[in-house]
């Protein structure tokens, strides 16, 4: 499961890649390390079918069955917690990324911790891409969370059970506006070939 990303692009990046959108669209920061419950970008469609670009928390409250932990993670899209967002088109959202992380399965034999390394696009300039998310309004400011599916050679390499749903730039309009089921078929392994490990 990612539980660690980056979003080091700019607001002009970003609407180089995505299209026009407004909201918060002050320069934004570089996101260095994004760890659930921090505050992330995430493009979501507005009620006029614009894009507005909003600062939302990682991970959804969990069910209370699950102790309340947060929810980072979208794996099972069968799953009755997330029926009505993936039958909502408005609660579908893009969440812009330039690299993910996944921890070795073991301990570097020196420092006793596992090692983070890193994966982001093989040959592009911002080296920007998105997840598939998921995201809810709350009394604290929204939420969102995204969707994994299994892992490509790439990733699977260091983490063999899942990975994110990467989404192309083309892709956006068909995961924020199509049906469920044409949307949920973009849960795929991203190329390996157009991704490359960066650590």
């Amino acid at each position: 499961m990612c539980n660690l990303y980056s979003m080091t692009a700019t607001v002009d990046e970003l609407r180089r890649l995505f299209g026009a959108f407004d909201g918060d669209t002050s320069n934004l920061p570089p996101f260095d390390e994004i760890y659930p419950g921090h505050l992330a970008p995430v493009l979501r469609r507005k009620d006029d079918g614009g894009l507005a670009l909003q600062r939302m928390q990682w991970g959804f409250p969990g069910p209370a069955a699950a102790g309340s932990r947060p929810v980072t993670n979208v794996r099972n899209l069968a799953s009755r917690f997330w029926r009505s967002a993936l039958n909502d088109p408005k609660r579908r959202c893009i969440v812009p990324a330039t690299s993910f992380c996944e921890w070795t399965a073991e301990p570097d034999p020196a420092t006793k911790r596992k090692s983070k390394m890193w994966f982001g696009m093989a040959k592009a300039y911002p080296p920007l891409f998105a997840f598939a998310g998921l995201w809810r309004p709350g009394d604290d400011g929204p939420y969102m969370a995204f969707l994994t599916c299994e892992a490509n050679a790439t990733v699977g390499a260091v983490h063999p059970k899942a990975m994110p749903v990467m989404l192309r730039p083309s892709d956006g309009g068909r995961w924020l506006d199509n049906e469920r089921v044409d949307a949920c078929a973009l849960a795929q392994p991203f190329a390996d070939t157009d991704m490359r490990r960066m650590s």
